[in-house]
């Protein structure tokens, strides 16, 4: 899908623009990858590993906040993966108009953006705290998704495709707890700290996350939000998957942090679909504005969920064990 065509991913020196680079430079010979960020020294260290000396990649200095250097950025690019955000929950309660700059405002630059660049396909990462958001950070992540949907109408005759995936924690990432809990247990800790022995989420690795999103990307028609099947796993299990040995000490919930998380609320489930992808199965939530898409037409003929249901951590029917999370720490190189 990408050979010969320029690819722009915006907050691409973080977690997950990095492996994205390291996956599109291995599987496809791209005509240009343009990583597109705020930090200069991120991007200096990302060149060091990926280089414009041996990889067809540029790195350009650039704010999703500047629709200005957003145009500039877009002339001529194909496809653009939307991963830049401001995912501090703690840091966007204390913050709030600084998130909602880059994670709405920033949202309608790129959709402008896009279009006005006849961009041919545009795909943002959500996350499952937009689902009945507690937080702000969840709520510019449910507006997000919503500019998203709603893009693929104010297209209007443009054929710029819009779509979004909807995933969990991923595993490692900087917003996860795995790097803090292994910090600690590095430094001998003897105790773990948790906030609430009945909190549970769902998780992702790295990997899974990148395959998900480039077979979104490959198979969205506009409109689309996509939430594959994850698995669950109680913050109790993720502790004692790290340090066995270690006392757990109950320190309680952060402000804006749920007990346990949705990827799919009751009221979503009358427009949602279950599909099946390269193999994975998902739910797709069909757009509910007052237009045809093609996305309602491509799925129209797949199963409907049925009425009431929901996707929660904590009564989910996949569950990851603590053997099954080691093994995920083996196979991401983290060291437990």
């Amino acid at each position: 899908m990408f050979n010969d065509k320029a690819v722009l991913i915006t907050g691409g020196t973080g977690t997950f623009g990095k492996k994205y680079t390291e996956y599109i430079l291995k599987n496809f010979k791209v005509r240009k990858l343009i990583i597109l960020s705020r930090d200069e020294f991120k991007q200096y260290e990302m060149s060091q590993v990926f280089s414009r000396q041996q990889y067809p990649i540029r790195y350009f200095l650039g704010d999703v906040r500047d629709k200005d250097r957003l145009l500039r950025a877009f002339d001529g690019v194909d496809y653009v993966i939307h991963a830049a955000a401001l995912k501090h929950v703690p840091a966007a309660e204390y913050n709030p108009f600084e998130a909602v700059k880059t994670n709405i405002i920033g949202a309608q630059n790129i959709v402008e953006a896009a279009i006005d660049k006849g961009v041919k396909k545009v795909i943002a990462l959500s996350t499952d705290k937009a689902v009945s958001p507690i937080n702000l950070y969840g709520a510019t992540k449910l507006s997000m998704e919503k500019i998203f949907v709603a893009a693929s109408s104010y297209a209007g005759w443009k054929d710029t495709i819009f779509t979004v995936v909807r995933y969990g924690n991923v595993i490692g990432s900087r917003g996860s707890v795995v790097p803090l809990f292994l910090c600690l247990k590095k430094k001998g800790a003897k105790e773990l700290p948790i906030t609430d022995e009945r909190m549970t989420r769902f998780w992702i690795t790295i990997e899974e996350a990148v395959e998900i999103v480039h077979h979104v990307l490959e198979h969205a028609h506009g409109g689309e939000v996509f939430i594959p099947k994850l698995p669950s796993m109680k913050i109790i299990d993720l502790a004692n998957a790290i340090c066995e040995e270690c006392k757990l000490k109950v320190v309680g919930i952060r402000v804006g942090e749920k007990l346990h998380e949705s990827l799919l609320s009751m009221d979503e489930a009358s427009t949602t679909v279950h599909v099946s992808l390269s193999g994975r199965d998902y739910f797709v939530i069909l757009p509910d504005i007052h237009f045809e898409s093609r996305a309602t037409s491509k799925y129209k003929h797949n199963r409907i969920v049925p009425p009431g249901f929901t996707i929660r951590s904590d009564i989910n029917d996949s569950w990851l064990t603590v053997q099954e999370m080691r093994d995920l720490f083996e196979k991401e190189n983290f060291c437990v």
